[in-house]
Order: C-alpha cells, then structure tokens, then sequence
C-alpha cells in the first residue's frame, strides 16, 4: 500500500470507522458508498467500538517468500502469528491478528477488543504503520 492511501485511509485503520445504513441498521467494514440490503445511498460514518468475537482463525508458522527464497511477510520476526476472522459486535467481519496471548488460548468464540498497534515498518528508517489488531478480552 502506498504511502497516500495509507494516510487517505487513516479513520478506518486508527478508530474502525465505517458506515450505518440508516434506513435498514446494516453496519459495513470496510465503509462503502451504497447498502447491500436495501440500495441506500446515504450511508451514514459509525465508529465501531472494537469488540466482537473470533470465528475462526489460523496459526502462520512459516514465513511467506518470494521464488528466490527471500523472506517477504512483514511478521517474520513474529512467528508464529495468528491471524483471525473477527465478527464485530455491529455485525461486520474483518480479518485481524490476534496478539498479546499465547497460541493455544485463542478459541473460536473467544471475545476479543481491539488494540492500537504497529502494522509494519518500512526498513530500519522508513514508514512505520499503526493500525488495528485485536486480542482477548480476559
């Protein structure tokens, strides 16, 4: 992702800002211009609260790489790593890491919130990106 997109998308990578239909009470994540469920099309901005639950999840344990065998998933100092689906209390899916827990608490149907954390770093002195990830709510 370029650094301009990046930024443009600030609200929904910092605060889970999305869209409510106000006509039908449907929420979206990602936001999105027009509502699926009944074709309105002014949807209005909502600020999801970050909490849902885990349905369903996998452990990365090897890293991603290219053809010449270089190392290029930005969590490789992080395996492994667990990436989940996380159904948002409003209803909307997303797909997150989950973090700051060992591998094997992490359940489907776990509820989660979610954290302000570093996404990635773009070299030792380049771009660092925050977004959402979530963990267990104990």
């Amino acid at each position: 992702m370029t650094v301009s997109k990046f930024w443009r998308n600030i609200p929904q990578y910092y605060n889970l800002i999305g869209k409510k239909c106000p006509e039908c009470n449907s929420y979206y994540f990602p936001p999105r211009d027009v509502c699926s469920q009944c074709g309105n099309h002014k949807l209005e901005e909502h600020k999801f609260d970050g909490r849902g639950e885990i349905v369903t999840f996998t452990i990365i344990r090897t890293p991603l790489m290219d053809p010449e065998g270089e190392v290029i998933d930005i969590h490789a100092q992080t395996i492994p790593y667990i990436l989940a689906i996380v159904k948002l209390e409003e209803g909307p899916k997303l797909t997150a890491e989950i973090v700051d827990c060992e591998i094997d608490e992490v359940k489907i149907g776990k509820e989660v919130g979610a954290v302000f954390r570093k996404i990635v770093e773009k070299g030792p002195h380049g771009v660092i990106q925050y977004g959402y990830k979530f963990k267990l709510v104990r």
